[in-house]
Order: structure tokens, then sequence, then C-alpha cells
């Protein structure tokens, strides 16, 4: 998670959040947290539109993994931040679990299509497009919604 959306998530700034970062760098290994660089920064800011505001930053975000947020909590020192570690490694867990899901189905799946060769194409084939990741969804304008039932046009 990026400090920028931690921050959110504890209530403080992110300038607040970096700098108690700082202050305890100590506690963060480069297995707690890691600052992004100009590349990764770029992709990330490409991908994630709540993040755009990080476009024309100069500073690098840091990413914490699961134990460097919850290292955050004990430094930041403040009511909300054991309730929200707690949410963020329950988050954590259950994206591990759907990871390892994931992957269990996608194995056991090709085992199954290696043992039965090619009678079962068709079968594998589509239980394969049901595996795949959904595409991301395309962001369709509230214009682009009511856009027929509007008497005028629908300027944006």
């Amino acid at each position: 998670m990026l400090d920028a959306d931690l921050a959110i998530l504890y209530g403080v700034t992110t300038k607040r959040l970096n700098e108690q970062v700082k202050r305890n760098l100590n506690r963060f290994p480069t297995d707690f947290m890691f600052q992004l660089t100009q590349e990764e920064k770029g992709e990330v800011v490409a991908n994630c539109d709540h993040l755009k505001s990080l476009k024309f930053s100069h500073a690098l975000p840091y990413a914490f993994t699961e134990h460097g947020t919850v290292m955050l909590a004990s430094v930041l020192n403040i009511p909300a931040a054991i309730d929200v570690s707690i949410q963020v490694v329950r988050t954590f867990n259950r994206l591990r679990e759907y990871v390892a899901n994931h992957k269990t189905l996608a194995n056991k799946l090709a085992l199954l299509e290696n043992k039965y060769d090619g009678q079962f194409k068709i079968v594998f084939d589509a239980l394969r497009e049901l595996v795949k990741p959904p595409l991301q969804p395309r962001r369709v304008e509230l214009c682009d919604k009511v856009k027929s039932t509007l008497p005028v046009a629908c300027n944006k």
C-alpha cells in the first residue's frame, strides 16, 4: 500500500506519515517498506485514477508491505491506528487466500487438461476463460448513461 493511501486510512497527512517513518527508519527494513522509482511511480499513477495527484509531485511515494503497515501503526501513535492496522492485515490475508485459491484452481485445471489431452478441449477453454482475472470495466460517465434520455446535448 502506498503512503498516500495509508495516510487517508490513518487520518493523517502523507507528510506527517512520512515524517514519522523517517524518524523511525530502523523500524522499517526493506521487506517492510521501500520507495518507488520514478518509473514505478509513473506506472502507478497511470493505472490508479485515485493517485493522479501524485503525477506532479516531486516526491517518490513509499510502498508498505503488510508488516510495514502494522509497524506504521506503532509509530503513528494515534487512536485509530490499531483499528486500521487490524483491517489492513485482514485485507492482506483475504488477498493472500484469493491468490492461493486462484493458483490452486489454475494448477488443477492444467493437470486435468494434461491428463485428458484433447478430449475436452472446449471444456478446458471455457474453464480457462472463467479463471482469467476480470478485465477492468470501462468507466462510463453519468453523461453517457443518460444521454439518450435528455432532450438537449449533455456537456461535461
